[in-house]
């Protein structure tokens, strides 16, 4: 009799039943490590049985820590086809939230790169004795420890056997768990079932291959992720890279010298990052003995900037930004170009490549007001996008207060304000929390530090609210200088006053104030953290 949740959307599917079994392909961990598909396979099935013997079973919860490598591709595959979870721990986070996440996820094995033993060693009294702990080192070296370490990953893979029954299982079952970095309070775990991931990489797979050119991933694509592997997945792009059989190259720890080496090598074609990465990139002292103009990469995580663009753009690079978040897997929308668009000069494209893009299939996509009311499709009324789906987290792990608050009213409420046009191309102007209030007017921080970018003696902005006792608040901008430049604070008054003229930005902005500093607070993904910064400032 056929069992319903048998050949249903499990991971293994992607696993077993590529859209291309390019068996010969490869996978390359920087410049230690090649394997080919076959290879790599087997390394999942082995994988599989160590953690078997290891105690772990359907439920159990299996956590990775390590830099983006062939080994995270393993877990993202053999974890959860076991019936297991698998928690990608951030490292980044403080001691603290380290610490909270892995006791709150219930993480049972930890497989930890070298590199983070001391992580670990630092809260051992803060997480149960009772965990064990399989430990990476590139050199397959033992390292001593005060953990319970069960053995070196590379040499537990090579005796293990090369084969494991995955078993089926309800399709709607956990499969993922890593929490998200909020600025304030306890992270919150965010989770997918197989169903979800599979959806997720079926849709991310069409919207990314079907533009005729422009930012187009496709089956000769050569792939290397340059957003951690802890993050949403990678995006990811992964399951979609090994869904579609194409040549995967991993970099480790990032360095610039190191990624710009392996694209040239390799040959890759397709990334994804967010600004601040691409900015180190292309700033590197030695960008000009490299060919970028074979690489697309897809920008998120924070707005790609008019002045990142077209810097990027004149380098040869094809980039274009894309949009989503922790809780929806990510993908939500992408700002493809048309053929005509690219007729357009590289000045010209640019507005469009910025925009947040059009939605993916499968999901309903709102822009609302307060009162919970579509805006107006006019490109001008700002809204809250408000999102339904089948691949959207579900909620927070063991959190209905918060899970309840993120699917009011049975829509998932992204906290992004954004405007739309007629095509239904959405383009976000903030986050809710970061919108300034001027009296009774709204002024959009990120409209006010594209502005401030322009001026070329300033590395870095971001712009907050500030209390105000007649206004409310007022807009301050926190600007960090170029190397070996001064800031002119009139220079930014007069281009904010040009702005105002030409109506591009509300004349409220002329009550901005200015503090120069050394650098901006960033959180552990690399976004501008906001609130950090008006704990500050105000």
């Amino acid at each position: 009799m056929y069992n319903k949740n048998e050949n249903g959307l499990l991971i293994k599917n992607l696993f077993d039943a590529p859209l291309v079994s390019n068996l010969g392909q490869n996978i390359v961990y920087q410049d230690k490590f090649s394997m080919n598909y076959e290879t790599w396979k087997q390394r999942v099935h082995k994988f599989a049985n160590v953690l078997a013997n290891l105690g772990v079973k359907k439920g159990s919860t299996v956590a990775f820590l390590d830099y983006d490598s062939h080994r995270y591709l393993e877990a993202y595959y053999a974890v959860p086809m076991m019936g297991a979870k698998l928690h990608m721990i951030n490292m980044r986070l403080s001691i603290e939230n380290f610490a909270y996440t892995i006791e709150h996820a219930e993480d049972e094995i930890i497989i930890c790169h070298s590199d983070f033993i001391p992580l670990l060693e630092e809260i051992k009294g803060r997480i149960a004795t009772d965990k064990k702990f399989i430990v990476i080192d590139d050199f397959k070296k033992s390292v001593p420890s005060q953990l319970k370490i069960e053995g070196e990953y590379e040499a537990l893979i090579e005796q293990a056997n090369p084969t494991f029954d995955f078993p089926d299982f309800d399709e709607n079952t956990i499969a993922t768990t890593f929490y998200t970095t909020g600025t304030t309070g306890l992270p919150k775990g965010v989770y997918f079932s197989h169903r979800q991931l599979v959806l997720h990489t079926l849709v991310a797979t069409t919207t990314l291959s079907s533009p005729v050119s422009q930012g187009r991933f496709h089956r000769e694509s050569v792939y290397m992720p340059l957003t951690p592997m802890f993050h949403v997945h990678a995006w990811g792009m992964p399951y979609i890279a090994t869904y579609l059989g194409v040549k995967q190259v991993y970099p480790g720890k990032y360095s610039p010298p190191v990624i710009l080496k392996l694209i040239s090598k390799h040959k890759v074609t397709y990334s994804h990052c967010v600004p601040t990465i691409l900015n180190m990139i292309i700033k590197d002292s030695n960008i000009d003995q490299h060919d970028l103009s074979n690489w697309t990469c897809i920008i998120g995580g924070a707005p790609l900037t008019k002045e990142l663009a077209l810097e990027t753009l004149k380098i040869g690079i094809d980039v274009h930004a894309g949009y989503g978040m922790s809780e929806t897997c990510p993908f939500v929308s992408t700002s493809h170009l048309t053929s005509e668009d690219l007729e357009l000069s590289l000045e010209e494209q640019v507005d469009k490549r910025c925009r947040t893009g059009n939605p993916v299939g499968l999901l309903q996509c709102r822009v609302v007001d307060d009162e919970g009311q579509d805006v107006p499709n006019d490109d001008k009324t700002p809204g809250e996008i408000i999102l339904r789906g089948p691949y959207l987290t579900q909620g927070y792990y063991k959190d209905r207060t918060h899970s309840d608050k993120l699917w009011k009213n049975g829509w998932l409420h992204t906290g992004d304000v954004a405007c739309i046009n007629k095509s239904g191309n959405l383009k976000i102007t903030d986050r809710i929390k970061d919108i300034i209030k001027i009296g009774g007017e709204w002024l959009s921080s990120l409209e006010l530090e594209d502005v401030i970018r322009k001026n070329k003696n300033i590395s870095e902005v971001a712009v907050i609210g500030y209390p105000n006792a007649k206004w409310s608040e007022v807009p301050m901008a926190i600007v960090v200088p170029s190397k070996n430049c001064t800031i002119n604070e009139q220079e930014i008054f007069d281009d904010i006053k040009l702005n105002i003229k030409m109506g591009l930005i509300p004349r409220e902005a002329i009550t901005l104030k200015i503090r120069i500093a050394n650098e901006i607070d960033k959180t552990s993904v690399g976004k501008v953290n906001k609130i950090a910064l008006r704990n500050k400032y105000c």
